[in-house]
């Protein structure tokens, strides 16, 4: 069994509009999925059913507002810089509950951000993200509930969607 991975899952207009930039940007032949917000990369697998109940708890009220508030450079990438305290907070009480059964990376601070580009040279990374920059400006994000994906050595399988109420 392959590891767990969390998504905050973007509203259609917004994941349409990342997706596309995704598709755009991301060498083809390594975009194996579509536009998304990772909150937890790997979860053990055994827990998949309390996973699963945590997200139902967490998603009983208004979708978190959120911002697309600035761009990242990831070195050899280019992501959308996220902000939304409610969707932080959200993280932060799914974190204490899994507490003891998270990896490193999930462990350390979340940079909540949507990768429009990776594996590509330093070079390439840095003149989009000048060209990003130039026609950037802040916006909000719709974000309309909680996925759990299982990661299959690269694609993911889509195993269940949690909707916010009014999303």
């Amino acid at each position: 069994m392959s590891a767990l991975i969390v998504t905050a899952e973007l509203g259609a207009r917004d994941f349409a509009w990342l997706d596309g930039e995704r598709r755009a940007y991301f060498p083809p032949e390594r975009n194996q999925l579509s536009a998304h917000l990772t909150m937890f990369h790997a979860l053990p697998p055994s827990a998949e059913g309390e996973v699963r109940r945590e997200l139902a708890r967490h998603v009983g009220g208004a979708p978190p507002r959120a911002t697309v508030a600035g761009l990242m450079n990831l070195g050899r990438g280019v992501a959308y810089r996220i902000v939304s305290d409610e969707l932080e907070a959200i993280r932060g009480s799914l974190a204490d509950h899994f507490q003891g059964l998270l990896t490193a990376q999930d462990g350390q601070g979340w940079r909540p951000h949507v990768t429009v580009q990776n594996k590509v040279e330093a070079a390439e990374a840095k003149a989009l993200l000048r060209s990003l920059e130039a026609a950037f400006r802040p916006r909000p994000l719709g974000i309309s509930g909680l996925g759990l994906h299982r990661y299959l050595g690269g694609p993911w399988e889509a195993l269940g969607r949690w909707s916010f109420r009014g999303a």
